[in-house]
């Protein structure tokens, strides 16, 4: 009978953004079932954290308004009330504090509270084991530490503890793959042979590989148009942003497009270009929406280009504001409505079902974070969030609030709206993160010992990490590491005549079998020929090898495998056997490798190959155990 139950096996996975964890495993495995903000705030209490920023919240009566937004008389010269309130905001990231950057733990206090409330919010039973996916760059002191705190905070009965890597070969079913993990500030490279993860030459935590860099280099192509960087990251984050192939053509603007919209909105302009038919228009021509109370009076167009609001709400004009959008908004529909009159409308219809990649410009919706922190340090009223929320998403949605008496906006959410961007949404990896990325690959497919491997490990590339779940992007890399490394077979004929020499001439009967050289002759060496080109040549023509008899005193010299220059470079088979896995993608896959081998080694093993730590073996070993017992 086995020591643990699947429903009591405990799973979590920290990361740089985002920390998984599951309680449990179904019959048929699926994706993390909690998912937590791996940061903390910090509490009023000195090392303390709180999983959420604690506002501090004053009723006001100077502004003449109540939370409710009706109206109040004040009773007092400093139109303050005595009473203090405190709300829990569960969107703003305002003074965070985020333990782990680049895979290393930066703050242990806070990584352990995170870790605290992660398991005190899944409660799991006293009788339950965990399992722990480390980061590559975790040392051996780290490990121990972390080991420590499971055994003596929760007392748990069993602890593992997993490289990321080697999860995510279980989660592939692979013997021998080449791991590719793109996270938020670092990316690692990894290789497993025979089930076996290779430690020399593995690239860990090779710097400006991951999502921040491709963030920071849309920030540099749209700084200049006002873009901030979350206004950046939440680009890359969305559908819109694309990494095209390399033969495929950058959409440009269309004469139409620009003979069409004639008065161009100085806001937008600012931001994307306007309807320049060049990506990278001036700012200074188009600067004069938002000079005025930053909401671009006496402009024609939709105002809805990347304004910095917030610093409108805060700078006292946000009735301006309003009042400025309302009006736009009305303008705008009776433009509409006379278009598609004229029958313009079908023509835009047109536009719209292009695919992303043949459209020189696109929208995203952004979530306007500083807005949101601005209206809450404010001390705004229900009625001023709902205002606000109404006319980001239309005068729509307004009348059907204001029509029920109440908004249907959650007033502590999001502050939405649309923006547009041009073809810098294709050039988020242009600054030279491929190639990076492809050299560290190389790297550390030549550093494995097992040579005959090696081309197992070409043809079994996994690209994971959400820093790779841009469009394109795993299909860009794998392109660039072909062109870069992958030697093709079919030119491989014209290496011939650079063949050792030791090899016979083909005999006068058509065949072409090589004859083996007597014992006495002299052996040839490995620097008599190009490995190159004997590798294509070998790789195209199997029978010229000289190299594959079995002669005895030449095996120090035979070339089993060549695996400095491969023929070809594959990306591995996706599992198929997970349904719940196809639809969300295998960017997470090492929470599902750390699944099965949760249930490999707490349910179907149960300790004999010492896949986990018990606590009996903590009492006599201390947290140094935990090095004979992790994978």
């Amino acid at each position: 009978m086995p020591a643990f139950k699947d429903d009591q096996l405990l799973i979590i996975a920290p990361g740089s953004q985002t920390t998984l964890a599951q309680l449990g495993l179904p019959e048929s495995l699926t994706p993390a079932r909690y998912r937590f903000r791996s940061c903390m705030f910090p509490a009023e209490k000195q090392g303390e954290f709180e999983p959420n920023k604690v506002r501090r919240k004053v009723k006001s009566s100077a502004i003449g308004s109540n939370a409710e937004g009706e109206g109040v008389v004040p009773t007092q010269g400093t139109g303050q009330e005595d009473e203090e309130e405190y709300e829990e905001d569960f969107v703003s990231e305002d003074g965070a504090v985020w333990p782990i950057k680049s895979g290393q733990v930066v703050d242990w206090p806070a990584f352990f509270a995170l870790v605290s409330y992660i398991y005190n919010t899944i409660n799991p039973p006293f009788h339950t084991p965990v399992l722990f996916v480390a980061e590559p760059v975790w040392t051996a002191r780290e490990l121990e530490r972390i080991t420590q705190f499971f055994f003596e905070k929760f007392k748990i009965p069993a602890f593992a503890l997993m490289d990321s890597a080697v999860a995510t070969s279980y989660g592939f079913g692979l013997e021998n793959a080449i791991i590719v993990d793109v996270g938020q500030d670092k990316a690692d490279v990894s290789a497993i042979a025979g089930f076996m993860l290779h430690s020399t030459g593995r690239a860990i935590a090779v710097p400006n590989c991951g999502g921040e860099a491709m963030t920071q280099r849309l920030v540099e192509l749209l700084g200049g148009k006002k873009f901030t960087r979350d206004m950046c990251e939440q680009l890359k984050k969305s559908p819109i942003c694309e990494i095209l192939p390399s033969d495929s053509e950058i959409p440009r603007a269309t004469p139409s497009s620009g003979d069409k919209d004639t008065h161009v909105n100085p806001a937008a302009a600012a931001s994307t270009g306007g309807n320049e038919p060049s990506a990278t228009a001036t700012v200074d021509s188009t600067r004069a929406a938002g000079e005025e109370a930053g909401v671009g009076k006496g402009t024609d167009e939709d105002n809805e280009g990347v304004l910095d609001i917030a610093s409108i709400v805060t700078g006292g004009k946000m009735n301006e504001f309003l009042e400025s959008k309302e009006k736009e908004k009305v303008e705008k529909a009776e433009k509409a409505a006379a278009k598609k009159k004229g029958g313009d409308a079908s023509g835009a219809a047109k536009v719209q079902r292009q695919p992303n990649s043949k459209r020189f410009k696109n929208t995203f919706i952004y979530d306007d974070k500083a807005l949101h922190n601005a209206l809450k340090d404010m001390n705004a009223s229900g009625t001023q969030m709902a205002e606000m929320q109404a006319v980001m998403d239309g005068a729509g949605a307004k009348k059907s609030g204001d029509a029920n008496g109440a908004s249907s906006h959650n007033n502590s959410g999001p502050m939405k709206r649309e923006i547009e961007v041009g073809i810098e949404r294709f050039q988020a990896a242009s600054g030279g993160l491929l190639d990076r990325l492809a050299d560290a690959v190389f790297r550390t497919v030549s550093s494995v010992e097992e040579v005959e491997r090696r081309s197992d490990l070409w043809n079994s590339l996994v690209i994971v990490g959400n820093g790779s779940k841009i469009r394109g992007f795993k299909e860009a890399l794998l392109s660039r590491l072909q062109v870069k490394y992958q030697i093709s077979p079919s030119s491989a004929t014209i290496f011939t005549s650079e063949l050792p020499s030791n090899m016979s001439t083909p005999l006068a009967t058509g065949m072409n079998t090589p004859q083996p050289m007597g014992f006495g002759q002299p052996q040839m060496h490995g620097s008599s020929v190009n490995p190159l080109l004997l590798a294509a040549t070998t790789a195209q023509n199997p029978h010229l090898n000289p190299m594959g008899q079995s002669m005895g005193g030449m095996h120090e010299h035979r070339h089993s495998s060549h695996g400095q220059t491969p023929t070809s470079i594959k990306l591995a088979k996706i599992p198929e056997y997970f349904p719940e896995w196809k639809d969300v993608g295998y960017e997470e896959a090492s929470f599902l490798g750390a699944q099965v081998a949760a249930k490999v080694l707490f349910t179907v093993d149960t300790g004999p190959s010492k896949g986990y730590m018990t606590r009996s073996d903590y009492n006599d070993q201390g947290p140094q155990g935990i090095h004979e017992c992790s994978l």
